[in-house]
């Protein structure tokens, strides 16, 4: 985890993700990323210098008409004494049931990020932190390249002004094999993802696409991420950016 909190630190120091007296909720959806991004939060606080509180909130989309089983966040919430909040939700039957989406990723992730803004305001926080790391930031920015023909990706640190939250990503410098490497020695129990769309999306094309990239171009995902952030394209060249340092 040591290397994790690194990369974390690195991020927060970068883009000035928290504060003192924030209160930072966690969207924890029992995957590997979030998991190690609320183990992360809750292991610097020990010696990061800054005083923030930490609250877990996770939203059961119910596939199937199923509650799932959220047992072993709670239990982790308990062990590392964090607030948790468990919120069950009507996300799967309406994505999958009522409108029946084809495409059903973008509904879905819509509505997850309304219900998860909604009970970040409920429970007092005033940001909400991703588990989104340096892959899903290289894939995003390609996705948007090839599919929506334009040159952008999500931001480091963005700010809601309609629910006056601040939106971080501490995990963005992480590349997704030591996510994986932390959340496996640390144990962390994983909570499988039950969402009929899962393994079939336009992501894990785009996945296939840069890993086969990287295998004959080496280095490929660093050169994307590197010109991400020598052109501050959506913030990523850090708060002190300035185009005659970065030419």
């Amino acid at each position: 985890m040591q290397k994790m909190l690194g990369y974390m630190r690195k991020a927060i120091q970068e883009f000035d993700l928290i504060s003192d007296g924030d209160v930072i909720a966690v969207g924890v959806s029992g995957g590997k990323d979030s998991l190690v991004l609320l183990n992360g939060l809750v292991m610097l606080q020990r010696f990061i210098g800054i005083d923030y509180r930490v609250v877990s909130i996770t939203l059961d989309p119910q596939f199937n008409g199923i509650p799932g089983d959220y047992t072993s966040i709670s239990e982790m919430c308990r062990s590392l004494n964090i607030e948790c909040h468990i919120i069950p939700t009507h996300i799967g039957e309406i994505v999958f049931d009522v409108r029946k989406e084809s495409n059903p990723c973008s509904l879905c992730a819509r509505m997850r990020r309304g219900a998860l803004h909604d009970a970040a305001v409920k429970y007092g926080c005033n940001k909400i932190a991703l588990g989104h790391h340096f892959d899903d930031a290289v894939e995003t920015f390609i996705m948007n390249l090839f599919t929506e023909g334009r040159i952008g990706c999500f931001s480091p640190k963005s700010y809601l002004s309609r629910k006056k939250l601040t939106l971080i990503r501490p995990m963005v410098f992480a590349p997704e094999k030591e996510v994986r490497k932390a959340a496996m020695k640390n144990n962390l129990n994983i909570v499988k993802s039950k969402c009929p769309a899962d393994g079939h999306t336009n992501r894990e094309v785009t996945k296939q696409f840069i890993s086969e990239m990287d295998k004959s171009n080496k280095g490929f995902s660093d050169r994307i991420f590197g010109a991400m952030r020598r052109a501050n394209v959506d913030g990523w060249g850090g708060v002190n950016w300035s185009p005659k340092e970065n030419k």
